[in-house]
């Protein structure tokens, strides 16, 4: 017995417990292992079964070794079945099983039945489906793809007719998308434009129509094809190809565009431009022979006019069948016909021209002409009840022997161009029912018979774009009252100096008290921000305080775990504001569900999330390399924005994180989501229209956060892209100015500061979009046209109106050179009473003058502000509050308490909480912090100026 338990001691001391741990781990881990194994082998057992006939190899226990198979630790991760002349059906085929797949070709094919799920294969990068027979593509196929980089459904003619499906989002970083004759049917998406890394979009032969969507100009795409539609083909202008300046090869063929062929100075790298069969008019732009990367261009069978082109050499030119060129070969035209071809182009290229002005004889048959005996001269032109737009042409004073003119009943605009006046031989000039204006011809009325009826601002003198008001006419330079300023005394100038200061002390005094007592603020000496996640998870530093937007204990959840994560790249900016752990984002938004999608955006999706104590915030998600450079840039521009400035009318910054190639913003929640969908898709929605009150509280609301950003903050700074989209609303409808990615810090005094072209057309201002440069009345111009919106009802730029009203601002500026017009022009939904329509027509006036085509005529943010105030019903306290109340300390000095009051405020280099600067500041720093009176701002000011 004693010989048996020795032997038994020795034996648990040779396999000691802990070697039956390791024992039992590594079987744990085979078991695991075998067990992926397994399930995608099944996939590819099943795939063995669907195709026929069976690929030669596919036999033996680990698919793993089949040709065309490729594993990494017992995970799929390539299939290679191209040109295997293989047939049957996918359907059942569980390919979102192999969750490591990052290559699937099955091109060159025949595969039918349904297109099968490839859905939330995170890892996929290539899916090549071209040259099958596959018969359609059901919901969800594609979801989920989150890292594919090229799909290509092309030559699968069978398909049932479908369209690009929006899942397709998801697949941020898509290069490659080849779709041609797969049977598309409607029109291209506007999403294509929100693949910053697409170069290469091929949707040829196919049933797509409708026209070029304008956001194309903010993509990179390289190669361009939408040639050769089936049906009715795509229409509208080729205007956006000049702006997309990545551009090698378009490919827009047998469509049914119309147009000029665009200026394409800028597309320096287009080396393969075919523009044949369609409908193209005008003459071939020099900037197109001059392309300097140009070596095939194709231009048959349009409808071009004018001078034959000339190509440099070296370049395969094909101009065949059918074109209206003036002659068959280069060469200059007949000088008259130059002349009409000029009025022509202020007509806009009316096709019907096109079709009938050919050759190089303007009196050998030409519709419209007429000219005299000798059939040399033209006498006649008459262009009466057309439907011609555009404006009448100073070419017109070139044709000398011209008797008479008839552009009655068109859609003319503009004034009749002072040349005319010269024309000797001038007996007869019809212009009415039109929309002309300016000042009557003084035509001798014994010779020259002019008949100007049916033009409403006939006579009128229409101000430059966007003038201010007429001054005091007994004022020298113009202004109100300046004589009286002048003789102002100096004993009343210091009276309300002194008055002023009173104000201000009673006002900052108040609102001390008001915030502290809401927000329960504790001052003190700011830790500098932490350098590692470790101080964050102690609470030390910025991560320590509650928040000040309502998120009471934001922080807390927010910074209570380390962001020090092995995949992260913690990164700290100027403010201090929280950078945050990838673990609590995922698990806020629910491992950011589809569920959860708030919108997406050029750079990104958001996700509506929700803390443990119910707080709700919003979660901007991106990733760098779909991103670039430009999108990289964007996200530090909103971190070092947003933790510089803080405003009730600002959407807030409440941290960040960086994640690998992840990019991520967190934001405070605004319920009532974006402005835009308020004023344009109300209805879709199931909802109510914004109320009058409702529509000017919101633009004073965007108006104050803005003028903020240009003269209250610690520095100024210029959005670049405010538009309906980027303005937030809460649950009580008050708004918020967002998305800060293109924010740049405003040049001193009136100097423009030069920078790429950024924003959002249909809102950008003239002066920067032809130049470039920007100054504040940038930000200027777009909220006029954001209160243009808000004043109709309709979007800034809208391609389903005609011509002439399809540009916003173009369109309202002439609505309201008659006042009496305004009425009629508004958003239906609004039906005002006389004393709220009277408030409409300040507004519109106000929005009048931000949209000015000249920015030294556009107001500063302060005067919109000013013009606003009085038309929102002031607050008033619903019971007198005893001061101490407040927990102020009447004691306290002017100087501490406004100390306070702007550190509160966020005007200060003082703050607490994880919105805190990485300084102290003196009192002298305070004082500096107070911004000085801005430009035009009044001497004078009542209780409506304190924002």
């Amino acid at each position: 017995m004693k010989e048996k338990g020795k032997r038994n001691s020795f034996l648990k001391n040779l396999i000691p417990p802990f070697s039956i741990t390791i024992f039992l781990f590594f079987f744990f881990a085979i078991f695991c292992f075998s067990l992926g194994l397994s399930a995608d082998a099944d996939v590819i057992q099943k795939l063995a079964e669907a195709i026929k006939p069976k690929p030669s190899g596919w036999s033996g226990a680990d698919p793993c070794e089949w040709p065309g198979i490729k594993c990494n630790g017992g995970n799929v991760q390539i299939i290679d079945l191209s040109q295997k002349i293989l047939s049957g059906s996918l359907e059942k085929v569980d390919f979102n099983q192999l969750t490591q797949l990052q290559t699937l070709t099955l091109q060159n094919n025949r595969f039918s039945g349904p297109i099968p799920s490839f859905s939330d294969l995170a890892f996929l990068k290539e899916l090549f489906l071209d040259t099958n027979n596959f018969t359609s593509v059901p919901p969800k196929v594609f979801s989920g793809l989150t890292s594919l980089q090229v799909i290509s459904v092309s030559e699968n003619s069978d398909l049932e007719p479908w369209s690009l499906p929006e899942d397709l989002t998801q697949s941020t970083n898509l290069v490659t998308i080849y779709a041609s004759n797969c049977n598309l049917k409607g029109s291209i998406p506007d999403f294509i434009a929100g693949f910053v890394s697409l170069q290469d979009l091929r949707l040829s032969y196919n049933d797509l129509t409708g026209v070029l969507p304008e956001n194309l100009a903010t993509s990179s795409l390289k190669n361009f094809s939408v040639n050769n539609q089936v049906t009715g083909g795509l229409s509208g202008t080729l205007e956006v190809l000049g702006k997309m300046t990545d551009l090698v090869q378009v490919w827009v063929n047998k469509n049914k565009f119309t147009g000029a062929i665009p200026d394409l100075s800028n597309c320096t790298n287009v080396y393969d431009l075919n523009l044949r069969d369609n409908l193209l008019t005008g003459v071939v732009p020099r900037s197109l022979t001059e392309l300097p990367a140009l070596r095939k261009v194709d231009l048959s069978n349009n409808k071009l006019m004018g001078e034959f082109p000339i190509f440099k050499d070296g370049i395969e030119v094909t101009i065949k069948g059918q074109n209206s060129f003036c002659r068959e070969d280069p060469g200059p035209c007949d000088p008259q016909v130059t002349t009409l071809l000029k009025i022509a182009e202020a007509l806009g290229w009316p096709a019907t021209l096109a079709d009938k002005w050919q050759g190089n004889d303007a009196c050998q048959d030409w519709p419209f002409i007429t000219c005299d005996t000798q059939k040399k001269n033209v006498t006649v032109v008459n262009f009466a009840k057309q439907h011609f737009a555009g404006t009448i042409s100073p070419a017109f004073a070139e044709l000398g022997s011209l008797k008479s003119l008839f552009l009655n009943d068109n859609n003319l605009t503009g004034s009749i161009p002072d040349g005319l006046l010269n024309l000797t031989q001038l007996q007869t000039v019809d212009v009415s029912n039109n929309n002309l204006s300016g000042l009557v011809p003084a035509y001798p009325s014994e010779k020259v018979k002019l008949k100007f009826d049916g033009n409403p601002n006939w006579g009128k003198v229409i101000a430059p774009s966007g003038s201010p008001p007429g001054g005091d006419p007994s004022s020298p330079d113009g202004q109100p009252g300046a004589h009286k300023n002048a003789s102002v005394s100096a004993g009343m100038i210091a009276g309300v100096v002194i008055a002023v200061i009173v104000f201000l002390a009673v006002a900052l005094l108040v609102g001390y008290k008001y915030f502290k007592r809401k927000h329960h603020v504790e001052f003190g000496r700011v830790q500098s921000p932490p350098r590692n996640g470790k101080e964050i998870a102690r609470g030390t530093g910025t991560a320590g305080s509650s928040s000040r937007n309502g998120y009471g204990g934001v922080a807390t959840e927010l910074t209570s775990q380390s962001s020090g994560d092995n995949n992260s790249e913690a990164q700290y900016f100027e403010g201090g504001n929280v950078t945050i752990s990838i673990e609590v984002l995922r698990q806020v938004t629910d491992n950011f569900s589809e569920k959860n999608i708030l919108g997406r955006g050029g750079f990104g999706i958001v996700y509506k999330g929700e803390l443990h104590d119910g707080t709700q915030i919003a979660v901007k998600r991106m990733e760098s390399n779909l991103m670039g450079t430009k999108g990289l840039n964007e996200f530090q521009a909103e971190i070092a924005v947003l933790t510089k400035v803080r405003h009730r009318h600002l959407v807030a910054l409440l941290g960040f994180c960086v994640n690998g190639h992840e990019r991520l913003l967190v934001y405070e929640y605004m319920p009532q989501g974006t402005l835009s969908h308020h004023l344009f898709e109300w209805s879709q929605s199931g909802g109510n229209p914004l109320t009058w009150k409702q529509r000017v509280s919101i633009a004073l609301d965007v108006a104050r956060g803005v003028e903020y950003l240009h003269s209250l903050a610690q520095q100024s700074f210029i959005h670049r892209d405010l538009k309906p989209t980027n303005i937030l609303l809460g649950d009580d409808m008050r708004a918020k100015v967002a998305d800060f990615g293109l924010v740049k810090n405003a040049p001193d005094g009136k100097y423009s500061l030069e920078t790429r072209l950024a924003g959002t057309f249909g809102y950008l201002a003239p002066e920067y979009a032809a130049t470039g440069r920007v100054t504040r009345k940038v930000d200027v111009y777009a909220y006029g046209v954001v209160l243009m919106e808000i004043l109709t009802g309709r979007k800034a730029l809208d391609e389903n109106l005609p011509d002439e009203q399809s540009h916003l601002v173009t369109w309202f500026r002439r609505v309201l050179i008659n006042k009496d017009s305004v009425r009629k022009h508004i958003d239906p939904t609004l039906d005002p009473d006389d004393e709220t329509y009277g408030n409409i027509l300040t507004v519109a006036e106000l929005a009048g003058h931000c949209t000015a085509r000249d920015p030294s005529q556009r107001p500063e943010m302060g005067h919109a502000v000013n013009v606003l105030g009085p038309l929102v019903e002031q607050w008033k306290p619903t019971r007198d509050e005893e001061e101490d109340a407040y927990g102020i300390d009447l004691h306290m000095s002017l100087p501490q308490a406004l100390m306070r009051w702007q550190s509160d405020e966020g005007t200060s280099t003082m703050a607490t909480g994880h919105y805190s600067h990485t300084r102290t500041s003196s009192l002298g720093d305070s004082q500096s912090s107070i911004p000085t009176k801005p430009s035009g701002f009044a001497d004078t000011f009542n209780s409506m100026d304190c924002r």
